[in-house]
């Protein structure tokens, strides 16, 4: 089962928390000696920031598949998720060796430099999220990726595993993209969204629907799954979907946003004879989120367009970040991923 760490961070104790995890984190990831440093600088730096320039936030930490298709070789993902003034000028901010008085003197610029990928999002008066993964920095030989995908999870109550669980597939010109949700929460709910996880690699082939009843099968003696799949065919520019239980699924089509309609049922313990799935085009303009129940039913799709450009990993952050509040407590664990065009791909 993947683990998750869910650190807030409110005073400087617990910077040394986060430190340890990315360190953990490295380990999981088989990264060596150096690159797990390099985690763990990423890490302290960005927990710092969020108690000097915040009054404190939220980092997830999790061992990830790249965004983009290609190498299998997982990364750390560090997110740091804060609520805080923002910042007026994110160029300065990430200007190499920039820093404050108070800070490590690495800053976010460093930290932009020795991670592998690093996302950057801030509004004044909305606050920040940083993201930042850090790999084996292998160069491998892979073809061109028309689509990238992200993602963030939390584990309810701060528990060590959570019942959510996604990942991405890529056969020939089809990209598949999941989010499984195991009923309830804990270590059982962890259990079945991974052997989601793991059957999907052997199923990408095949349309979603037919996932779906390949994962139904994997997930056989287990407490079942809400799942969700997507997936792009980048040679016939088409977007198909299905999905069992309550998996949201939001497609921004241009300018606008539509719901994707998953049917009732619980993958691995009851599902339909036969399975619904929605085909709509894929261009450079869409982009699609999911997210398990623990995201509140009412929530607004992002607007901003360059947040709409941004890793998908930082979207889905402002996404589960915007939608939560103090008045809407979460009852279960929270993931939210997001499905884009690459770079080279949005307009």
């Amino acid at each position: 089962m993947p683990r998750v760490w869910d650190i807030p961070v409110h005073d400087s104790t617990r910077v040394r928390d986060v430190r340890v995890a990315a360190e953990h984190a490295a380990v999981r990831a088989g990264l060596d000696e150096p690159r797990t440093a390099a985690a763990a600088l990423v890490a302290t730096e960005l927990a710092t920031n969020l108690l000097k320039h915040a009054e404190g936030g939220q980092v997830l930490i999790d061992v990830v598949d790249p965004p983009l298709p290609g190498s299998r070789a997982p990364m750390v993902q560090i997110a740091a998720i804060d609520h805080g003034q923002g910042m007026a000028d994110v160029r300065a901010a990430l200007r190499d060796g920039y820093s404050t008085a108070r800070s490590l003197g690495a800053g976010l610029g460093t930290c932009r430099r020795i991670a592998d990928d690093f996302g950057l999002y801030s509004l004044p008066g909305r606050g920040t999220v940083a993201l930042a993964r850090v790999g084996t920095r292998a160069k491998e030989d892979a073809p061109a990726a028309a689509v990238r995908v992200g993602a963030v999870n939390i584990p309810f109550a701060g528990a060590e595993y959570s019942g959510d669980a996604w990942a991405w597939a890529r056969s020939g010109d089809r990209l598949t993209l999941m989010l499984a949700d195991g009923l309830g929460h804990g270590p059982d709910a962890a259990r079945a969204s991974t052997a989601a996880t793991r059957a999907l690699h052997g199923s990408a082939h095949l349309p979603p629907a037919e996932v779906l009843v390949h994962l139904d099968s994997a997930l056989r003696g287990t407490r079942g799954a809400a799942v969700a799949v997507a997936q792009v065919d980048t040679r016939a520019g088409v977007l198909r979907f299905a999905g069992l239980g309550n998996i949201g699924a939001r497609l921004r089509e241009g300018g606008t946003w539509r719901s994707l309609l998953s049917r009732p049922g619980i993958v691995g313990v009851h599902r339909h004879a036969t399975l619904r799935e929605d085909r709509m085009p894929w261009a450079a303009d869409r982009l699609l989120i999911l997210h398990s129940d623990g995201l509140p039913s009412r929530w607004t799709p992002p607007s901003d367009p360059d947040l709409l450009t941004a890793d998908p990993a930082v979207v889905a952050a402002v996404t589960l970040r915007d939608a939560s509040s103090s008045a809407r407590p979460v009852r279960d664990d929270t993931a939210v991923a997001v499905l884009a065009p690459a770079p080279s791909e949005v307009p």
